[in-house]
């Protein structure tokens, strides 16, 4: 478990680096945490502002009707090119199978590969 030990990767960028005055280091941290802050501020106003507009489903624009007809499982299948697939959905205690059956073209099929 030592890969996922960051320790490792702190020794090396300590290594091939030089140190940082304490008071720089200190200024520049104040000034990202600003500027991540101002940065997630407006990223949260412009959130909204789509909400408030009404294009809180993005998506939906470029989307077409029968792929918007389509189930998330039948998407995704069409997706990753996939022709028969079992569904086995879970809500609470309830268990519902189901396959998909997908008919590609064989130009769809070639740029896949």
């Amino acid at each position: 478990m030592s890969l996922f030990n960051p320790r490792w990767l702190r020794n090396f960028i300590r290594r091939h680096t030089n140190q940082i005055p304490e008071q720089r280091a200190h200024v520049w941290k104040q000034r990202l945490s600003i500027f991540y802050m101002l940065t997630a501020w407006n990223a949260f106003g412009f959130v909204l502002y789509q909400v408030y507009q009404g294009n809180a489903d993005w998506a939906r624009k470029y989307k077409s009707e029968e792929e918007l007809s389509l189930s998330p499982a039948q998407q995704w299948a069409r997706t990753l090119g996939i022709k028969d697939a079992k569904v086995i959905q879970v809500s609470g205690l309830q268990v519902t199978n189901y396959d998909i059956h997908n008919e590609f073209d064989e130009a769809s099929e070639a740029i896949q590969e």
